[in-house]
């Protein structure tokens, strides 16, 4: 009886996805032939293979907690992660700690979104851009499922006579944002492959105009804002669990999560002049792409093995499907934008660079230099080690030393751009609008030095983020003294509720990264140590045990107030100890201690480390307001214009007053003089 029950999950699984494949197949062929012909009877049985790959994803998905939840050990996935004496916390998050289960995590994301967008326009899919955006949709989904079933097949039966496993990677379960971190930073990744899939169709059917945009932008914020929460999560884990008191190291998984992140920010404002001019829009179609090809590229670099990293999954076999599928993207998208060139030519032109275009266009160039520099660090040791058989490391000084003047370029146009109008700008009216963020940039220069701030870079960077914070709320301020509380509402708005939160960002980094204090001291009890302004005094030293771990804590108390423990844990199932940093957090600074020695429980002296880390919690609140801004941008302004899509979106030129059959009917900004440049 145990026997069968432990063999049913590999069968449904199994059974699962191969009919989530063939619905996959079937969607794309019924949906491509339809439109090709005409044919209503096959556009109208599309909806029902959607209904069918998205659940079997969810089910597929759901077999897998339930295997590891039950411990099911005939399965080869559960053998890597499972563990008896795993807490049932961390036996879910288990399912996409290791390579299968993550590919099998993405595919039930990305069924999710194939599911809702058909569910939000089945009614048009005798449109042909809302047809082969589907088509492209499925295409993805049945290349993920086909992953699932073949190379990252997680329900491949194990050894026999298996009967417990190691548990998931110590870092991955011994933090409760592991069961957050990797969910959202999907429904990030796998959220643009929705605008991806419009670019492509307005390519295949020609309209390369504006309608395709306003179908799509609200997906393509929320992608972004999943992202940018899964990123600051992640570096909140780093942060909590791996002991080295940072939040970013250029690491290559790291880095493969920005990459997307960087060139999806271009394209959320590089699309604002397309809607509003007409232009950029080979720059925008390829942004597009471009994110959704460096997020296949970043799986490849974080499921291939090609890389070493403390978030990298181990050597597989998936490295050539995705490396391969990724190259498809590429051929495939490059081919469709040199096929539609002559429509691709944009009506306008930018009349200067003093303009709202002008700084957008300028903002585009450093985000993708900025992407270019990060991926040549990324990629640089894997073809020097493939074209030359030898190994180099590219570290964090390459990264700090390009990215910073890029930074603070971005810092500066974060300031200019929201008070710049359209077409051009005068100096008077720069003058006008930018002396009240010119002032707050100065005060936040002269405070810095106040409180002892100094270098260069840093206070440059200080100087900067209070101009553009000071620009960021002039808008705000202007748009709720015309609009009350609904002033913080719609995608200008909302906008500069974002740029306030990556300006705290900004900032809390800067401090962090320049400022730090760190030392190291062997304490002994009841001999009070002190270091940087505090007093750090080891009170005892203890034995703790769980089923699955053993370890050793230190209680330190500081400044004669509240004790904290940092520890050092080992995992008995993998013999591997862990270090566990105890934190005190303030606004001006945090307390980042750990323990690097101790002899065992009841001894008198330990080896600690000690961090001072000023303005750190500053990251996380910064986070917290990207988020809110985000979800502010995602509603409609009060300030609209019901215009309609026009003819414009079938032939790419700029033909006004003629409506397109099968495009809704949506707002589109009207150009008020002090309304918000930015997301």
């Amino acid at each position: 009886m145990q026997a069968a029950n432990l063999s049913i999950n590999g069968v449904l699984g199994h059974s699962f996805l191969v009919i989530g494949l063939v619905a996959s197949i079937f969607g794309a062929l019924s949906l491509a032939y339809g439109t090709r012909v005409g044919d209503r009877r096959l556009l109208r049985s599309a909806p029902n293979y959607a209904w069918l790959s998205g659940a079997t994803a969810v089910a597929a998905f759901a077999t897998m907690i339930h295997a590891l939840v039950t411990r099911d050990f005939s399965l080869a996935y559960v053998q890597q992660v499972g563990s008896r004496s795993t807490p049932a916390l961390y036996n879910v998050t288990a399912a996409w700690s290791a390579l299968e289960g993550s590919i099998l995590l993405w595919l039930t994301v990305l069924a999710g979104y194939t599911t809702v967008i058909m569910r939000k326009y089945r009614k048009r899919l005798d449109d042909p851009l809302i047809a082969w955006a589907l088509v492209v949709m499925f295409v993805v989904t049945a290349f993920f499922f086909l992953l699932s079933f073949g190379p990252a097949d997680a329900f491949r039966s194990g050894a026999p006579g298996v009967t417990d496993g190691p548990g998931p990677n110590p870092l991955l379960q011994n933090h409760v944002l592991v069961l957050f971190h990797p969910p959202i930073l999907y429904l990030g990744y796998v959220g643009f492959t929705v605008p991806f899939a419009f670019a492509i169709a307005a390519l295949i059917t020609g309209r390369v105009g504006e309608g395709w945009l306003l179908v799509t932008r609200r997906w393509a914020l929320f992608a972004w804002g999943f992202l940018t929460v899964g990123i600051i999560l992640g570096g909140w884990w780093s942060y909590e669990v791996l002991g080295w008191s940072g939040v970013w190291a250029w690491d290559p998984v790291e880095n493969a999560s920005f990459l997307p992140w960087l060139t999806g920010t271009a394209y959320l404002h590089s699309v604002l002049v397309q809607e509003r001019r007409g232009m950029l829009r080979v720059w925008n179609l390829s942004l597009l792409i471009a994110t959704f090809a460096l997020t296949i590229l970043g799986t490849f670099l974080t499921r291939s093995g090609v890389i070493k990293s403390v978030h990298a999954f181990s050597n597989s076999t998936i490295g050539p499907f995705l490396l391969a599928f990724f190259g498809v993207v590429v051929v495939v998208s490059l081919s469709l934008i040199a096929w539609r060139g002559d429509r691709l030519r944009s009506p306008g032109a930018i009349d200067s660079p003093i303009s709202r275009e002008g700084a957008f266009l300028a903002n585009n160039v450093l985000f993708t230099v900025f992407a270019f520099v990060v991926l040549l660090g990324t990629v640089f040791p894997l073809i020097v080690e493939a074209l030359q058989d030898r190994q180099i490391a590219v570290g964090p000084p390459f990264f700090d030393e390009l990215s910073m003047p890029i930074g603070i370029a971005l810092l500066f146009l974060m300031a200019v751009a929201p008070v710049l109008p359209w077409r051009k700008a005068s100096g008077e009216l720069l003058r006008e609008r930018l002396f009240v963020p010119a002032w707050c940039g100065v005060l936040a220069l002269l405070a810095s030095i106040l409180v002892g701030a100094n270098g260069l870079a840093p206070l440059l960077a200080f100087g900067l983020a209070g101009f553009a914070a000071g620009a960021a709320g002039r808008q705000v301020a202007l748009a709720t003294r015309r609009q009350g509380w609904r002033g913080f509402v719609g995608r200008a708005n909302g906008g500069m509720i974002v740029h306030l939160g990556v300006i705290l960002v900004a900032v809390a980094l800067t401090a962090s990264n320049s400022y730090t204090h760190v030392g190291e001291f062997t304490m002994q009890q009841a001999q009070p140590v002190t270091f940087s302004g505090h007093t750090f005094e080891l009170q005892q030293v203890t034995a703790f045990t769980t089923p699955r771990s053993k370890g050793l804590q230190a209680e330190i108390s500081i400044d004669g107030g509240q004790a904290y423990s940092p520890a050092i844990t080992r995992y008995t199932t993998m013999g591997t100890d862990i270090g566990t940093p105890s934190v005190r957090t303030g606004f001006a600074n945090d307390i980042f201690l750990t323990l690097e020695k101790a002899a065992n429980a009841g001894a008198t002296e330990v080896q600690v480390k000690i961090f001072i880390k000023p303005l750190i919690v500053w990251l996380w609140i910064g986070g917290a307001l990207m988020a809110i801004g985000t979800v502010l941008a995602g509603f409609p302004g009060r300030r609209r214009n019901p215009l309609l899509p026009t003819s414009a979106d079938v032939v790419g030129l700029p033909v006004v007053g003629l409506p397109v059959v099968g495009l809704p009917v949506v707002g589109t900004p009207v150009p008020v003089e002090e309304q918000s440049a930015s997301v």
